[in-house]
């Protein structure tokens, strides 16, 4: 089976082939991160707009690189939420237009399953059950899976997601947008214990995150420091990230101790920070845990992780949607929808 994905849930549009033998056929995506630079974040109006003007191009290269013809999809996966509503729409109303024309299924994708799916994607493949670790800029979630559709969460942010945490540090040290990757090389040329940052919700005695307070505390510190030097900036940046990690690592094996299971995936944009993977993997290393990162390549928005999750569905046995369609800019990823 070949399915076609469809990501356009915020800032990149993404377009896949997938078969269901042979992997990802071909793949393509525009990133609008330079558009949205001056802007500090993301314009909804205009990642809308730019969502309509890649989005037929995309998809008439990912079928040239792959040697295909629209005839040869066999189903086509959209992601249906949660994001910008404008930016689903745009990726939504062409999927199922493009599913209509050609009569073929059309399965609705959670765009945070289409993360939690990703390293699946990648040797070695995680087998079921297992503890996902989704942490994007929207996103910080803990999620027990026992299979495709069998979701429970754990824990989740009450704030800020790590992703925002990462773009709001990077305002505030003037390194610019999108913050994460900034932050991040920056942190390595830093002092370490140069700033003392708290870790949020480190011993609450549950598995929820909180970056708000964190967030505060670089604010107050670049206050205090004055007129930023470069090395100023980069004992922050370090001093930031190792609070970010501790407690994401932390959370993390916490909830491999609560579940008892011993594979821990970890998704979303912020799962290509290096420091992160690094302090991931000497952990569940020490305590006889399994930890799978999909490739960075897989772990920004992609069209990819869409027909990935698409087709678990379709093998699921999920139909294709009705004629009529909708977006759900907020959905949770264990209603069980």
């Amino acid at each position: 089976m070949i399915v076609l994905g469809i990501e356009t849930s915020c800032d990149e549009t993404g377009v896949a082939l997938l078969d269901s033998e042979r992997g990802v056929l071909a793949q393509a995506l525009h990133s609008q991160v330079e558009m949205h630079r001056d802007y500090g974040g993301v314009v909804p109006e205009l990642a809308s707009r730019d969502h309509v003007r890649r989005l037929l191009p995309l998809v008439q290269r990912t079928l040239s690189e792959a040697g295909a013809t629209l005839e040869q999809v066999d189903a086509i996966a959209v992601t249906a939420g949660p994001g910008l509503v404008g930016a689903l729409l745009v990726g939504a109303s062409f999927g199922h237009a493009l599913g209509y024309a050609l009569g073929r299924p059309v399965v609705d994708v959670h765009h945070m399953e289409g993360h939690l799916l990703s390293p699946l994607l990648a040797e070695p493949k995680p087998q079921f059950p297992f503890v996902a670790l989704l942490a994007s800029g929207g996103h910080t979630q803990l999620m027990r899976v026992d299979g495709f559709g069998r979701y429970r969460l754990l824990g989740e942010t009450k704030d800020d997601a790590a992703g925002e945490a990462f773009d709001k540090t990077a305002q505030l040290l003037g390194l610019g947008y999108p913050g994460g990757p900034a932050v991040s090389r920056i942190a390595e040329l830093g002092n370490a214990g140069a700033f003392a940052f708290p870790r949020p919700m480190q011993h609450s005695g549950d598995l929820n995150f909180s970056f708000s307070g964190l967030k505060t505390a670089v604010l107050t510190a670049v206050r205090n420091a004055g007129e930023l030097s470069e090395q100023v900036r980069a004992d922050i940046a370090r001093a930031f990230v190792e609070a970010v990690v501790e407690v994401l690592v932390r959370k993390s094996l916490a909830s491999l101790a609560e579940t008892g299971l011993r594979r821990l995936v970890v998704a979303g944009g912020v799962s290509a920070n290096q420091q992160l993977r690094q302090a991931l993997k000497r952990e569940t290393q020490r305590v006889g845990a399994e930890l799978f990162c999909p490739p960075p390549e897989l772990c920004t928005d992609n069209g990819a992780m869409i027909a990935m999750a698409g087709l678990a569905r379709l093998q699921a046995g999920a139909g294709g949607a009705p004629l009529g369609f909708g977006v759900r800019p907020r959905w949770s990823l264990d209603d069980g929808s």
